[in-house]
């Protein structure tokens, strides 16, 4: 295959890099999770407004660019390598493939334009915090256990009569789900004996929906618990058989691909950050750059960051592959990031230097789309290096 970028995504990249580079250094990104929304608004218009980020992968129908998941993958990797805070991931990249693939014509002309141009932001809410599980990145996500099964738990749906539906339960770690406009809501209908999920529109203004932004690991992914008590709600879509799950793993392999090159990005910021402080950093006259066991370690860190990278970019190409290059991102990145803060000597361990917001990062991520050991297993497991693959996971020792 070319692995060659097109001069129009090579754009996408420069663009987008000198803009983040002059408006989300660290001082900017501290200040940014501060706010009520987590994010810098300003800025999040200009990057809808100026580079059409949130419509990249939009079709042009709907008012977005038309562009494939390679050309969001590079824009997010240069989000990482800024630790930008934004709801760029969890509008463009988990919202707004779900709506294209299950709405309805209706429901696509009414949200679409509007995420595309940024006035609108959006985010999936699946109880238990399960999102790994729920996109079908570290189990398969037709068992029922994730989203409560019909029993008690998880997020319940009744039709209240009128031809809409009412949504009762709890999801936590709910990426931006304390300023989202809306949410889409993975809920089971049916009661026990007929249980299915299905996916639910609600608004951020519905009668029944309280949102607590919660204190997490990494400030620049703002997380919320959702509780819906009788909260008023649309289905996404129809009632007519379709497969919800198939749809949530569908955009779990393409959003991992994303992910993985965010993560990438994350890795590559911190590298260059540690690159830059050898060569300024002296200890016995000279810089420690130039000692033997300081190039080789980063040698070592740049050979996992090009790797990983060239691992995102096959996912952006073939989303299949987007579990396993995720895998990849995220090891990286934590290596990486913890190997900054050991090299950077004392500095890298205090609230002031940015290097310890590379290291929450990647354990943030991996606590929220992994752990690494999972990913791997699912994907070895769906490959059938393992044996057959059944609704529990897969069974060891059985040839297929």
């Amino acid at each position: 295959m070319d692995a060659a970028f097109t001069a129009e995504q090579d754009e996408i990249r420069r663009t987008l890099r000198d803009l983040l580079t002059k408006h989300a250094g660290p001082g900017e990104v501290r200040a940014a999770v501060r706010t009520a929304e987590g994010h810098d608004p300003a800025l999040w218009h200009r990057l809808a407004q100026e580079l059409g980020l949130p419509g990249l992968a939009i079709a042009e129908e709907y008012g977005g660019a038309g562009c494939t998941a390679t050309e969001l993958a590079l824009a997010c990797e240069e989000t990482g390598r800024a630790l930008l805070p934004s709801p760029l991931l969890a509008t463009a990249v988990l919202a707004a493939p779900l709506i294209t693939a299950l709405g309805t014509p209706e429901q696509r002309a009414e949200l679409l334009p509007r995420i595309a141009d940024g006035t609108l932001t959006a985010t999936l809410a699946v109880p238990g915090g399960s999102m790994a599980a729920a996109l079908g990145l570290t189990a398969d996500n037709r068992a029922a256990a994730w989203a409560g099964g019909g029993r008690a738990g998880g997020i319940q749906a009744r039709p209240d009569g009128g031809g809409g539906w009412r949504l009762y339960g709890e999801a936590d770690r709910v990426l931006d789900g304390h300023s989202a406009g809306f949410l889409l809501v993975a809920a089971h209908t049916g009661g026990y004996p007929h249980s299915r999920t299905l996916l639910f529109l609600v608004s951020a203004e519905a009668e029944g929906l309280a949102r607590t932004r919660l204190t997490s690991m990494d400030e620049t992914r703002p997380l919320a618990r959702i509780e819906l008590r009788d909260a008023a709600a649309r289905l996404l879509g129809a009632d007519d058989g379709t497969d919800v799950c198939g749809a949530l793993a569908d955009t779990g392999s393409r959003a991992a691909a994303v992910l993985a090159a965010e993560a990438v990005g994350a890795a590559a910021g911190a590298l260059e950050r540690t690159v830059a402080y050898v060569k300024e950093r002296e200890q016995f006259g000279r810089a420690i750059g130039s000692f033997q066991a300081v190039k080789h370690r980063l040698a070592d860190l740049y050979v996992r960051v090009e790797a990983a990278r060239s691992a995102a970019y096959y996912a952006a190409w073939d989303a299949a592959a987007g579990p396993l290059a995720l895998a990849q991102a995220l090891e990286a990145a934590r290596i990486v990031a913890g190997e900054a803060v050991q090299l950077h000597g004392g500095i890298g361990f205090t609230w002031e230097h940015e290097a310890h917001l590379y290291v929450k990062r990647a354990a943030a991520d991996e606590l929220l789309f992994g752990p690494v050991h999972r990913l791997r297993d699912h994907a070895a497991g769906r490959a059938g290096l393992f044996g057959a693959v059944t609704a529990d996971g897969p069974v060891h020792g059985v040839a297929v």
